[in-house]
């Protein structure tokens, strides 16, 4: 297979989305550069960059249909450190201990469609760093665990990205989760991962279900808004 990756890259080189540097799909430089998410939202939802940025907006649009899965991690890289910053604080200000990391699901159509969940992808790679991490500071535990078969998707609706009313978002989302295994989210606090947060409907309509199931505090983090 790296034999196969290297012919690949050969006769398809692979370079920077953005500069067009050779041998990554995003370099460190541009994605350094890439502008931090400005635009309001609530304050439980944490994102990273401002989805107008075009480099922004090209990369997740070939993480979520173009099967560049290698994107997932190099935002969850990127994320990792938000999310450490951020739960740190809340350790201590709301006691925010032991998070369950979730991801926002596909409907069952559309994973098939699209073979894969790129919030899941997402979450695997921020495991994957965590136990990392965890190895590095020589057995501490990890930070976080996941949990992918909690939040179901329970219908297929419009995409909600191609819905520009907030009214109409919020009513295309209502009642498209459940919950399943409640007894595991009990009293638990929670990390939500997403791609992108526009008008906030989707997180909102997942944290509504997850509190309902009895989560207790549940925070959210997405690469753009």
């Amino acid at each position: 297979m790296a034999f196969l990756n290297t012919i690949l890259n050969i006769v398809f080189p692979i370079k920077c989305i953005s500069c067009g540097e050779n041998g990554t799909n995003l370099c460190i430089k541009c994605l350094s550069s890439f502008p931090e998410a400005e635009r309001e939202s609530a304050t439980w939802i944490y994102p990273l960059y401002d989805y107008r940025h075009p480099p922004v907006k090209k990369s997740i649009w070939l993480l979520k249909y173009k099967g560049k899965k290698e994107f997932a991690k190099i935002f969850a890289e990127n994320m990792y450190g938000r999310i450490i910053e951020e739960i740190a604080d809340l350790r201590v200000m709301n006691n925010f201990q032991n998070p369950i990391l979730i991801p926002i699901p596909l409907s069952r159509k559309r994973n098939n469609e699209r073979g894969y969940n790129q919030a899941l992808l997402i979450c695997n790679n921020l495991i994957k760093i965590d136990n990392q991490n965890a190895h590095l500071r020589h057995g501490v535990d990890v930070h976080f665990i996941l949990e992918k078969n909690i939040l179901i998707k329970t219908k297929d609706m419009e995409h909600q990205a191609q819905i520009e009313n907030r009214q109409k978002r919020i009513k295309n989302i209502i009642g498209s989760f459940a919950v399943k295994n409640k007894d595991i989210i009990k009293n638990r606090n929670i990390i939500l991962i997403d791609d992108v947060t526009t008008t906030g409907a989707t997180l909102n309509e997942a944290k509504k279900v997850l509190r309902e199931a009895g989560a207790k505090k549940i925070i959210a983090f997405t690469i753009a808004h």
